[in-house]
């Protein structure tokens, strides 16, 4: 049982330099005995509203270094002030606040909300186990216009999508990865090392690009891309939701549409997914 959706605001004053910290938390306990659920004896419960509280009290006297070190501040509270926690579960998400630049200027006080992923995390661990923390980045939208295609795939009675070798692969991204043993990482480096690895893998060289033959295939090399340059992932788990676009047919219009008009293809969507991790992880 627990809390979901605590949002708060966490501002932190520099002088007259501001910085800001949105975040929506979950906290979820399991407790030693299940005698609440079979008794109705509520003598270990811990109220939801003190989870609450106490996720506000710990983001006042702790700040959000990073939603990792937070997710964990949450984990050790519940397991070290109360004996009757076995498990704590700790989720965290960040809405997407930036500094606003006026002439490549930082302002000292003001922020721009920017859509571009959100970056999320989770911290769990059971009594007299591991601490085990995962990070993420999600709603993460992203296009290219061409070097994408979809050829050769198996055909039978019922297909009727015909081979392209020059479309528009559009999706948007869910990203999940788990650090195994939790160090002391600096967590936001990796975050940001990561993201701009998925973009890399996605778009390509920025001249030229990268042609992708799949859906499948792009989300591999994001995967491959992620493992082979940060070290501390272990386990990394990608969805790409496809985005469709179909050209508009503009011939009773009198007009040439080459692929300069096109329509979404709002539903069905295709979806495809992979989790991929060291050899030696799953050895273990």
């Amino acid at each position: 049982y627990g809390k979901n959706t605590i949002k708060f605001l966490r501002l932190h004053r520099e002088g007259k330099k501001h910085l800001v910290k949105e975040v929506e938390v979950c906290a979820h306990l399991r407790l030693t005995s299940p005698q609440e659920y079979l008794e109705g004896n509520n003598s270990l419960v811990i109220p939801t509203d003190t989870i609450k509280n106490t996720v506000l009290v710990l983001a006042k006297k702790n700040g959000i270094p990073s939603l990792e070190q937070f997710a964990i501040d949450i984990c050790n509270h519940f397991m070290t002030t109360f004996c009757q926690v076995a498990y704590v579960k700790t989720y965290v998400q960040e809405v997407p606040w930036q500094r606003l630049c006026e002439d490549g200027v930082p302002h000292i006080h003001s922020f721009i909300c920017v859509p571009d992923g959100i970056r999320f995390c989770e911290a769990e661990q059971c009594r007299n186990g591991p601490l085990v923390v995962f990070a993420g980045i999600k709603d993460l939208k992203l296009m290219k216009t061409t070097q994408s295609g979809f050829e050769g795939f198996c055909k039978d009675g019922h297909t009727t999508l015909p081979e392209r070798h020059d479309r528009i692969l559009c999706g948007e991204l869910f990203c999940k990865w788990s650090y195994g043993e939790c160090k002391d990482f600096d967590f936001d480096c990796i975050w940001k090392k990561i993201r701009e690895c998925i973009l890399e893998a996605f778009a390509g060289p920025p001249d030229c690009g990268e042609y992708s033959p799949s859906y499948q295939k792009t989300v591999n090399c994001i995967q491959m891309l992620v493992l082979s340059r940060v070290s501390q992932v272990q386990v990394i788990e990608v969805v790409l939701n496809n985005t469709f676009y179909n050209v508009v047919d503009m011939k009773n219009l009198g007009l040439t549409n080459d692929k300069e008009v096109l329509v979404p293809v709002e539903a069905p969507y295709g979806s495809c997914a992979c989790t991929l991790g060291r050899k030696k992880f799953f050895e273990v």
